[in-house]
């Protein structure tokens, strides 16, 4: 019998794992380092899967009539705490297992991150872009947070990772949907992606369309268990939650374009169920819409700045779980850090959408009309760009938040000369439209960006990309079949 010897890994699979295990090891030391009890909405988090883990559904025992009754929850989604009560009730529900199972998701979300820059950029961009991600300190200080961000964004990635390997066909559509349906679950707003799926699976209309019915009805078949049983258990039905009504009402009833805390007299002091709260916040939310529109359209600046523009949330959770060990002095330097990082993530993210390919070889046909309009277009938003970061760094408001909205919004616009993105950037710009949306209507807050921050790290390492004669600037993935 001949030895046969196994075929060596390629270079991008020994980058994968070395990227995963630097990923895994720096958000797991991270993660412990930090960790302390879950607090805010980490601790309903927290709670519910140890209910879970203890055999007791997504719940909680409150007192009638002197006697603890069960009582089902709904208010949070539940997708968070499941997958945490896995690890809980292998490992028990101490304070490391939720950092450690945060850091398993990161390492995933990092991989995948890079498998995805591998079929849009070049192999030295993509594996930068995998870096960023890796090192990128907010995420990995995110870690400690029990919360929801992090598995969002992972599920997010797969979802677009399966579509992007299995286009066009049928299997694509429903493992998109099955991914975007546990996506949901921990997210709602996740349902949003769905429509993404023709950036990527377009051959024509009526073969989008039908594959985008295959994935929603993948992801309503995910969802509906959970969707049964709150019609079941709950006084009303419910998809996946009872925060959304909620969530409207604070962004009409808000005045800073953030969370505020509601209460009775906002408009519902008599309540009961939590759908029944749900439905009475939701029309107090479309009630003060409806009473002053340009109110609540004038509010989406602050909410999008509330979410783009700054980069503390971590430092004020890990504060509020320690705060003896998070002063004003140290709190004060970590969110400048943080937040400083975070906008030249996004102003430098912002040039993706510019093509250099006009300037590549200006010295040739200067004459011709249509290189010239393209010269003057793509000039012309490159130096929008530098001199709208310079001014955002110069002004006291620091205003950085349009460099994630605006260039989202001009990717679908065919200036002169700019550059043909193709379907995975056209997908990551609509991610990140698509977040923007929801906190337009909603409220804001920073944590809510870190879901597409991977997103933002690979449009960073495709920023200023000159292609040489010849070179598509759609993607690398066919021509290098990995």
């Amino acid at each position: 019998m001949r030895n046969s010897a196994a075929a060596p890994l390629s270079a991008d699979a020994n980058f994968t794992i070395a990227l995963g295990v630097v990923a895994f090891l720096l958000r797991a030391g991270v993660g412990l380092w930090l960790a302390r009890e879950p607090v805010w909405d980490g601790h309903y988090y927290h709670f519910g899967a140890e209910r879970i883990a203890q055999g007791l559904g997504y719940s909680e025992d409150v007192f009638v009539g002197g006697l603890s009754v069960w009582k089902p929850w709904v208010h949070y989604p539940v997708g968070y705490s499941a997958f945490l009560a896995i690890f809980y009730r292998i490992f028990g529900s101490g304070l490391e297992v939720a950092p450690l199972a945060n850091a398993l998701v990161g390492a995933c979300t990092v991989v995948l991150t890079f498998r995805i820059a591998c079929t849009l950029l070049s192999p030295v961009r993509a594996r930068i872009a995998g870096a960023l991600v890796a090192l990128h300190p907010g995420l990995i200080a995110y870690t400690a947070a029990v919360m929801t961000e992090g598995l969002a964004s992972c599920l997010l990635l797969t979802a677009a990772w399966f579509l992007i390997r299995t286009r066009n066909s049928h299997t694509g559509a429903i493992l998109y949907g099955c991914a975007l349906g546990l996506g949901t679950l921990v997210r709602p707003t996740s349902l949003l992606a769905l429509p993404l799926l023709a950036f990527i699976d377009f051959k024509g209309w009526k073969a989008v369309i039908v594959r985008l019915l295959i994935a929603t009805a993948a992801c309503l078949l995910v969802v509906s268990p959970w969707t049964i049983r709150n019609c079941v258990r709950m006084d009303g039905c419910a998809l996946v939650s009872t925060n959304g009504g909620w969530n409207l009402a604070i962004g009409a009833l808000t005045d800073t374009g953030r969370f505020r805390t509601l209460r009775g007299s906002d408009g519902c002091p008599n309540v009961t169920g939590q759908v029944q709260q749900d439905r009475c916040w939701a029309e107090v939310g479309l009630r003060t819409i409806a009473k002053d529109p340009a109110r609540w359209l004038g509010l989406i600046p602050d909410k999008l700045r509330q979410t783009f523009n700054h980069e503390s949330f971590i430092v004020e959770y890990v504060h509020e779980a320690d705060p003896k060990r998070w002063d004003e002095a140290l709190r004060s330097r970590a969110r400048a850090w943080l937040t400083g990082l975070h906008w030249l993530l996004l102003w430098v993210s912002a040039f993706s959408i510019v093509s250099l390919r006009p300037f590549a070889a200006w010295w040739r046909s200067s004459n011709n009309p249509v290189r010239t309009g393209a010269r003057v277009a793509q000039g012309a938003l490159f130096l929008l760009i530098l001199v709208g970061g310079i001014g955002a760094l110069m002004s006291d408001f620091h205003p950085f938040w349009p460099f994630a909205v605006a260039p989202a919004l001009l990717a679908y616009v065919r200036l002169p000369g700019a550059p043909d993105l193709g379907p995975v950037a056209r997908y990551l710009f609509g991610l990140t439209l698509s977040t923007a949306l929801v906190h337009a209507v909603f409220f804001g807050d920073d944590r809510y960006h870190l879901v597409i921050t991977p997103v933002l790290c690979i449009l960073a390492a495709r920023a200023f990309f000159i292609p040489t004669p010849g070179q598509s600037e759609v993607g690398f993935e066919a021509a290098r079949n990995s």
